[in-house]
C-alpha cells in the first residue's frame, strides 16, 4: 500500500467537510471526516509525516480512496 502524508490526509478530511459539512448542535462531523481525523489525530501525536494506507480502517480506507479518486479526476 502506499504511504499517506499528514498534509494528504488533512486535505481528505476537509475535502470530506466540504462534502459533509459538520451537522447537529453538537456539529459532528460525517463519519469519512470523522474516520479519517482519528490516523491524523495519531499522526500529529507520534509526530509522524507519513501513514502507510494499510494501516486504515476500512471506513476511513473508502473514505481515502474516494477522495484520491476525486481529486485525480
Amino acid at each position: 500500500m502506499s504511504e499517506i502524508t499528514i498534509n494528504e490526509l488533512e486535505a481528505a478530511i476537509n475535502f470530506w467537510r466540504a462534502r459533509s459539512p459538520s451537522s447537529g448542535d453538537e456539529l459532528s462531523l460525517c463519519k469519512e471526516a470523522s474516520a479519517l481525523s482519528k490516523p491524523y489525530a495519531l499522526m500529529i501525536v507520534q509526530r509522524q509525516a507519513t501513514l502507510s494506507s494499510d494501516r486504515l480502517d476500512a471506513t476511513a480506507r473508502d473514505a481515502w480512496e474516494i477522495y484520491v479518486q476525486a481529486e485525480h479526476r
